[in-house]
């Protein structure tokens, strides 16, 4: 897996390399600002970019707005986004066109190697891996809406979960529920979401996506 990072604070940077690289992932390039990441991801076309949200020169959301327009530059590209803030407005932005593997972790919240690069994995399989604390910060101003407004607070609680990037056993154990029950609610969801058949993992992204969205 080729990644570009970005990161400017220079022993967490180093830190993170060796933790990819130390489980099998290639860093082609480590950045610590906004122009070079844009730079970087252009030239490597990397698998996935793990970019901070606070970058020089203002350390204000220079690396969510790189990391937006690489996006726009390359449709599809999966990113990884480290922040301990939650920056509602570019996150909705960067969620909103619906394609290409999504992440939000805060960095406080990153407690192991394995749950970091579990969330890098998925990223970059075209899956999302969301901060619980990111996905209630998002719902805040949350439409109701149709089709949303269909989904029954268990339902809604499941999406919640998938947005985490819970598999549906991770699912039935969190909600004390038998992983058919889990799967049932899943089915539930895509219908009411209006989500045509298609693979479960693509189903499952648009549905966040739709969720989170809203």
């Amino acid at each position: 897996m080729r990644v570009v990072l970005a990161e400017d604070l220079f022993l967490l940077r180093q830190g993170i390399i060796q933790l990819l690289e130390a489980y099998d992932c290639e860093v082609v390039a480590a950045v610590d600002n906004g122009t070079d990441l844009g730079t970087a991801i252009g030239e490597h076309r990397p698998d996935i970019a793990v970019v901070d949200v606070r970058l020089p020169p203002t350390f204000t959301t220079e690396g969510l707005q790189a990391a937006l327009l690489a996006r726009r530059e390359q449709p599809g590209l999966p990113i990884l986004v480290l922040s301990q803030h939650v920056e509602q407005m570019y996150a909705r932005e960067l969620l909103a066109d619906g394609t290409g593997g999504i992440g939000y972790l805060l960095k406080d919240s990153v407690l192991d190697d394995g749950q970091f690069i579990d969330a890098v994995r998925r990223v970059a399989g075209g899956g999302t891996a969301m901060d619980p604390a990111v996905v209630a910060q998002l719902m805040t101003s949350h439409s109701r809406d149709e089709p949303l407004s269909a989904l029954t607070a268990r339902e809604r609680e499941v999406l919640e979960l998938m947005a985490e990037g819970c598999s549906n056993n991770a699912i039935a154990q969190r909600l004390t529920v038998t992983e058919g029950a889990a799967a049932k609610h899943i089915s539930s969801i895509f219908s009411k979401l209006m989500l045509p058949p298609s693979t479960d993992s693509n189903r499952r992204v648009l549905a966040v996506l739709a969720y989170l969205n809203a």
